[in-house]
């Protein structure tokens, strides 16, 4: 893993503590997650012991120390979009995917997440694909947007 980037993004912010966060995101969108070695290198730097880095990282849901796929997927379990069908779009997604919410596909290309509310109730149930909202869903729209991102990365279109 090429981490000449992790330097590149802190100098970015001039080596300042009170930018951690910023930081953080800038690592996570190149990397897709938040690498050790990247923490590592942005304690040091920062002149952060690195429990603290850990801290900041572990707190925040937008951060992962996991590697993600090319594709998030998040689905909404709050009460509108839980009654509304949320469980059966869960099951169609972890069946077509085969993983779990948390995880990522062995390829990087899917991960799915599961939260309790995306605030977009009025239009439930929700997933959030690659941070646009799609309303109204249900186990076969959610197949054919798996399908058509599938077939989008193999230059097939429909």
């Amino acid at each position: 893993m090429d981490l000449k980037t992790v330097d590149l993004i802190i100098d970015k912010y001039q080596e300042k503590r009170t930018a951690l966060i910023s930081i953080l995101h800038d690592v996570q969108d190149r990397y897709k997650y938040l690498p050790e070695e990247a923490l590592r290198i942005v304690a040091s730097r920062l002149r952060m012991d690195i429990n603290e880095v850990y801290g900041v990282a572990t707190f925040y849901k937008s951060f992962s120390l996991i590697p993600k796929g090319k594709h998030s997927i998040t689905i909404c379990m709050g009460t509108a979009c839980h009654v509304r069908g949320g469980p059966k779009i869960i099951r169609e997604l972890k069946t077509l995917l085969h993983i779990e919410p948390g995880e990522s596909t062995p390829d990087k290309k899917f991960s799915l997440n599961v939260v309790n509310c995306l605030g977009v109730c009025a239009i439930g149930p929700v997933i959030m694909v690659d941070q646009k909202f799609y309303g109204e869903m249900n186990p076969i729209k959610a197949k054919k947007i798996i399908e058509r991102l599938n077939n989008k990365r193999s230059g097939v279109k429909r």
